[in-house]
Parts: structure tokens; sequence; C-alpha cells
């Protein structure tokens, strides 16, 4: 599944304001931010660099261009970039590759969505080929679109990803919910203008003017989504 080319999707969310929902990935819809962060503790142990764990908040929800260039600097470790990104991504998807585990309220949630066809997009700074692969345990019949970290010149926590989900299904980004995990995703969808609903998974996020916070997605359903744009002032 591609994003990289606008797509024209009807808007049909049973007549509400609400015009589209776009989920971050990681930490949101599958709880996999401790997959990466034990893959790259792994993978810099196998270097003989020990990653600490004060560390683990920097490197959370962001692209993997800044999390492993802060790694690099703060270890030293003797590996290109380019290369370390492929023995992540490499290491991450065997992690996967039996069972993926969806956050509490994730299936729930994702079902109610299709169920009304809300124009729904899968906005994530991870790499095309992890994403397809996590697709497979989602649904990607459940997305009408999906952005990668790795398809969009700049990724989290730029807007660019979030703007170009948005127009790809026709949306204005005001008219838009995103969910996200962390303050890099939350930043990027406030600076393109959407409405956020933050579940902090691993560092705490303060509630702010257009965002919302809760602690599981077990608190989300279309109504409470409906409800933020339908509020909007």
């Amino acid at each position: 599944m591609t994003s990289t080319v606008p797509v024209s999707v009807p808007v049909t969310a049973d007549g509400s304001a609400l015009q589209a929902v776009l989920l971050d990935m990681d930490g949101t819809l599958v709880d996999t931010e401790g997959f990466w962060w034990d893959a790259e503790v792994a993978v810099f142990a196998e270097l003989g660099h020990r990653l600490d764990e004060s560390w683990r908040d920097v490197v959370v929800g962001g692209p993997m261009s800044r999390s492993l260039g802060f790694l690099l600097q703060a270890t030293g470790a003797e590996i290109g970039l380019a290369e370390l990104s492929v023995v992540l991504n490499e290491r991450f998807e065997a992690r996967i590759a039996e069972h993926v585990p969806l956050m509490p309220g994730a299936e729930r949630l994702l079902a109610e969505l299709a169920r009304h066809n809300v124009p729904t997009a899968l906005v994530s700074a991870s790499h095309r080929r992890v994403i397809d692969r996590i697709l497979r345990s989602l649904g990607p019949d459940r997305f009408a679109l999906s952005v990668a970290g790795d398809e969009v010149p700049r990724t989290k926590p730029h807007p660019d990803p979030y703007l170009r989900a948005a127009h790809a299904l026709g949306a204005h980004p005001a008219r838009c919910a995103v969910i996200e995990d962390t303050a890099t995703g939350v930043a990027a969808a406030e600076a393109a203008g959407c409405r956020v609903v933050a579940v902090p998974s691993v560092a705490a996020i303060a509630p702010a003017p257009g965002r919302t916070v809760v602690a599981s997605l077990e608190e989300v359903d279309l109504a409470f989504l409906r409800s933020l744009i339908t509020g909007m002032n």
C-alpha cells in the first residue's frame, strides 16, 4: 500500500464535520515502541555499546534518521547511518514476524471507523517496509491510504506527513482528528492544523488548546472524535 499520489476518496463521515481520522502506528495502534528500543539496545550491544535507559525518551516516536543519529553521536559507534538503519529495520521486522500486539481499544476503534465509512489513514515515521508488514495485522482494507516516513522529504515532527494524508483524502486538516502517542507526532499533527488526541505511550504529554490527552484508546470512539471537530471555536 502506497500513498505517494493523492487519491480521490469521498468524505462520508455520516454528515459529520469530521472529515477524516489520521492515526499513528507504533505505540498508538500497535504496542511496538518497546520493540524498537529492544532492537536498538541489542544492535548497539553487538557493536560494543550500552544504551542509557534515559535515551529512550529522546529517540521514541521520531524519524529513524534523527533517533539513530542521536544514538550514534552518544555512543560513538563505528557504523554508518544508512547501514545501521538497514540492520535495525531487519531486527525489528524479525521481532514482529510472528505477532504484532495491538494497543487496548485499537481493534474496536478501527472496526467502528470502517463500519461508518470514515476516511482513515495510517501516518507513521516508520519505513514503508515496516508499515506494510504491520498492515497485515491491522488489516490494510481499513485504511484508505498510508504514509511512511521514507516517502516524504520531511517526516515528523514536520507537518508534511499529515498534510499529505489530509490532501489525499480530500479533507481539510482542521477537520481531521489525529491520534498520536508521542510529543514528536503531536507536534507534526498540530503543525498541520489538525485536532489531536494524545495517548501517551512512553513519555507524558500535557493537554493544550486543540489537544486532548487520554489514557487509552478505550476512551476514544467515533462520537468522541466528532465532538472534537464540532466543538471547534
